[in-house]
């Protein structure tokens, strides 16, 4: 019997001789090795997801840290006498604490000073400026030295580019999860006002 081609009877692949033999070739999907973490990725991996744990609870009060923070300063620019402006802070400290005492008294150590980082970030100034700003030079010494006792420092800078460059990448990451934007005006430009 003989047989007849047509044209798609032929099918072309790759093939391999082997022995005088002809076989068939492939390329096979390719296979993933996984090998447990050491120790040392293992804690390297537990510090990642802590600091970006920290900086996605925190954010969100940073950013309305600094847009209250600039609200008061445009307010404060248009009130020359001082009794006015201290009546004003302190009428803005109130709406403050009703609105923020329960959720930041729930934050670690930990979330407080990635906190301070981000508040820096957000306005311009470190913690320890704010205070003294607002509250005077005193009540800001007092708050320095109960951060010192929790080995923290209200006087720390946030540097994106260099040490805090992984929070600027988690700032970033929930920026763009939430729709956020960096704030126009930071307060050390309203101070220099």
């Amino acid at each position: 019997m003989a047989q007849s081609y047509g044209i798609n009877d032929t099918i072309i692949t790759q093939a391999v001789i082997y022995n005088g033999d002809t076989l068939e070739s492939k390329i096979l999907e390719n296979i993933f090795f996984y090998s447990k973490l050491t120790p040392t990725q293992v804690k390297d991996r537990a510090k990642y997801n802590r600091l970006r744990n920290a900086v996605y609870v925190t954010y969100p009060f940073a950013r309305r840290a600094g847009i209250v923070m600039n609200d008061i300063n445009a307010k404060l620019v248009n009130l020359p006498i001082k009794e006015q402006r201290k009546k004003y802070i302190l009428s803005r400290e109130k709406e403050l604490k009703k609105e923020f005492t329960t959720p930041l008294t729930d934050l670690s150590i930990y979330q407080g000073k990635v906190l301070m980082k981000l508040i820096n970030r957000e306005t311009g100034n470190n913690c320890y400026e704010i205070i003294k700003e607002y509250r005077g030079g005193f009540n800001a010494r007092v708050y320095q030295t109960v951060a010192f006792f929790f080995n923290s420092n209200l006087k720390q800078t946030y540097d994106a580019r260099n040490d805090d460059a992984l929070i600027e990448k988690f700032v970033k990451e929930v920026q763009r999860m939430y729709g956020y934007q960096d704030l126009q005006k930071p307060m050390a430009k309203m101070m220099d006002m």
